[in-house]
């Protein structure tokens, strides 16, 4: 029990769904047997919750208080308590109490992600406009994210039957022609294929890029971004030895099921990977890719307009734990066998070897 991963858990919103969610996955006890969960939040905001939800619980949810994620105890629910005692829940409607709440739940987990308490991190959802504060000034959990971890982060959907990554995130609509670049695509292809490769185990993946404008241009009648900045950038990521292709009509392109052929979708701005996306994968899971730690979350906002009604549907934020869980383990598998991999590919052979077993390099023919 002690080599399970500790998953540390943050509240989001307090009046949206985020509460509904965690005591409706652990209210199956069965779930603390796969890893360690250590959830950040308010144990007034629990027991709010656990009460509006008395009907569809068989018994209450029993939480293990700890003061940090270190004094977590496997097969238990830990709790880290967060956030002003005084907290006030109104279900359904925005509020600056809700939104500090979810911020100090954050900066308490981040924490202790880059202490390395907890293998990863898996966030409810926030509201956007009421967590804003002089303390807290991001679009979102990536940008937050993306200041508090190294490395640029990727925004990247993922469910069974897709994975979509974004050029641009959090970009108005406006802007995003602006922000394109032949660099920043050929970026983002090389974070797409580096993720696949050690958080999905695919060895050679292939990945699709999408066009920015209606039918991809129109060999430029429609604009010029695919001639100029979306192809070039293709050629150049596959001319290194990246399987990329397109660019191809968005329309088009998911319409015909093309997104079969692919283990990645890289689309330009927000909506056009996500609408398609959501449609077709409805508990999906968003990840944040390319970072030293690793963060998922449910692939849907707060909810305001079912909060408290006992109605929310569980399966996205439970697929976001299970996600996070398998990238940790597959990431932990790419850099065993990353480290030295003759020595694994003479391992499997059924002999072990060592620098000095090696064949001189100049008798080599």
């Amino acid at each position: 029990m002690s080599d399970r991963l500790k998953i540390g858990i943050t509240q989001g919103d307090t009046n949206g769904i985020g509460w509904e969610l965690i005591i409706k996955i652990f209210a199956d006890s069965r779930i603390t047997e796969l890893f360690t969960p250590v959830i950040y939040g308010s144990s007034a905001a629990a027991t709010f919750y656990q009460r509006s939800l008395k009907e569809q619980l068989e018994q209450p949810l029993k939480f293990n208080i700890v003061d940090s994620a270190e004094h977590a105890i496997s097969g238990k629910v830990n709790l880290v308590e967060c956030g002003s005692k005084e907290l006030s829940i109104t279900p359904g409607n925005p509020s600056k109490s809700g939104g500090e709440a979810a911020a100090a739940a954050l900066r308490m987990a981040i924490d202790d992600l880059k202490a390395e308490n907890i293998d990863a991190m898996v966030t409810a959802p926030i509201d956007k406009e009421m967590i804003q504060s002089a303390d807290f000034c991001y679009t979102g959990h990536t940008e937050f994210l993306a200041k508090e971890l190294d490395g640029t982060p990727l925004m990247m959907m993922t469910s069974d039957i897709m994975r979509v990554g974004l050029a641009t995130i959090h970009v108005p609509v406006s802007q995003v022609t602006e922000a394109l670049t032949k660099e920043l695509i050929a970026e983002r292809v090389h974070q797409i294929n580096d993720s696949l490769k050690q958080d999905y185990g695919i060895v050679r993946p292939r990945i699709a890029v999408l066009a920015l404008n209606p039918h991809a241009g129109d060999g430029g009648l429609l604009g010029k971004e695919e001639q100029e900045i979306i192809k070039p950038a293709i050629v150049e990521c596959y001319e290194e030895g990246i399987l990329t292709f397109g660019p191809f009509a968005a329309d088009g392109f998911f319409a015909a099921g093309q997104f079969k052929n692919y283990d990645a979708v890289l689309a330009m701005y927000h909506d056009q990977g996500l609408a398609p996306f959501k449609t077709l994968s409805p508990e999906g899971v968003n990840f944040t890719a390319s970072l030293t730690g690793v963060r998922t979350s449910p692939d849907h906002g707060v909810a305001y307009d079912i909060a408290g009604k006992g109605i929310a549907d569980e399966q996205s934020m439970r697929n976001a734990i299970y996600e996070a869980i398998d990238i940790v383990r597959r990431r932990a598998e790419w850099s065993e066998w990353n480290s030295n991999p003759l020595e694994h590919f003479e391992r499997e052979k059924g002999r072990d070897i060592s620098v000095k077993d090696l064949p001189d390099a100049e008798h080599n023919d």
